[in-house]
């Protein structure tokens, strides 16, 4: 049977949904059963971030500098075990906050839900036992005397990267709406750090797109090297910052273009170096532009093709490698998996031709 996309998306949501069955029972803990459900990725629709869906994110994403020309699609990881953050804690309400939604519950009980975790919900009576009342669930978690009012500080609750809701591990982050005193950060798993605002920015890094200089341009012609570099301009190292407001929390990851790969689109063709990897020299160039008179040269890092293409142009396919580095609160920093971004481009080669008198 042939799985597809939409197949295996629907595999995925069936197992999150047997995930959070096992993790129902100590939602159940205060009042009954009619008074929760299940948020789903949509959440509430009040509009303000309490309400916001499991995917609705507080952190904020700027690209600092470079991606000149960007494509709309980020880099490849190198390692394909390697995998973005599926969830994390982040604040998302005020006492007052809590306590307006409350309210909007009383007067009208059947419209609205409050999402307590990314998967769970809760009704009134959960709401007013809990973060009103001060009952402590049936697990040992303390609630909230009136909402907390006067505190300095904020709930907090989980969030699923929108890019990974398809993963299991998008619900690992099932605490119910907790506090948290204003500048600290909670000490559980998935809590916020600098390297989890670095890995997510990893994924919203847009890249140029992988269109390399050719010389000749247009046609090239049957054993004669085609230059291939990049422009030292538009390939510079893009950055971008990520921001948890509230929190201090910050990093910036940096991606610096390191390697070229050529594949020339056809077997019957040699590459410079002979593996078609082109490394970048100090200043971030990766090969060299054609100068006049260099024609029959072998280039540092170019194609040369054996064979003519005749009515259809050869899809070659250039590969740019970028090397990925953080830093970002309290001096924390690191690396994280090279990225790749592939482009393709047509080439035609022709034959010399030539006339005997």
């Amino acid at each position: 049977m042939q799985v597809t996309r939409a197949t295996a998306k629907a595999g995925a949501y069936l197992l999150a949904a047997a995930l959070t069955v096992g993790l129902t029972p100590a939602a159940y803990a205060i009042g009954d059963k009619e008074n929760q459900a299940p948020s789903g990725p949509s959440g509430g629709a009040n509009g303000n971030t309490l309400m916001a869906g499991a995917g609705q994110t507080s952190i904020e994403v700027t690209q600092v500098s470079g991606g000149k020309g960007s494509s709309n699609k980020p880099v490849v990881p190198v390692d394909p075990n390697w995998r973005p953050p599926a969830c994390w804690y982040e604040p998302v309400a005020t006492s007052e906050q809590v306590k307006d939604a409350v309210e909007r519950l009383k007067k009208e009980p059947n419209k609205d839900l409050v999402p307590v975790t990314p998967t769970l919900s809760w009704g009134r009576d959960l709401m007013v036992d809990h973060y009103e009342k001060g009952k402590t669930q049936s697990d040992g978690a303390k609630g909230y005397k009136d909402f907390n009012l006067g505190k300095d500080g904020k709930f907090w609750r989980g969030v699923v990267n929108p890019d990974m809701e398809d993963d299991p591990e998008a619900y690992d982050c099932e605490e119910n709406l907790f506090w948290q005193d204003a500048g600290t950060v909670p000490k559980i798993k998935n809590a916020p750090s600098p390297e989890v605002l670095a890995s997510y920015a990893y994924d919203q890094i847009k890249v140029p797109d992988t269109e390399v200089e050719l010389k000749p341009e247009g046609k090239s012609t049957v054993n004669l090297p085609t230059w291939v570099w990049l422009d030292k301009g538009k390939f510079e190292p893009v950055k971008v910052r990520a921001e948890l407001p509230g929190t201090g929390i910050w990093a910036e990851t940096t991606a610096k273009p390191v390697g070229l790969h050529l594949e020339p689109g056809t077997s019957d063709a040699e590459t410079f170096p002979a593996d078609g990897d082109c490394p970048a020299d100090e200043d971030g160039g990766i090969g060299t532009p054609y100068t006049k008179g260099s024609a029959k040269e072998d280039p540092p890092c170019g194609i040369k093709y054996l064979r003519a293409t005749g009515g259809q142009s050869y899809e070659m396919k250039a590969s740019i490698t970028w090397e990925i580095n953080w830093e970002g609160t309290g001096g924390a920093g690191g690396r994280l998996p090279n990225g790749t971004f592939e482009g393709t481009q047509d080439v035609t080669v022709q034959e010399i031709q030539s006339i005997n008198r």
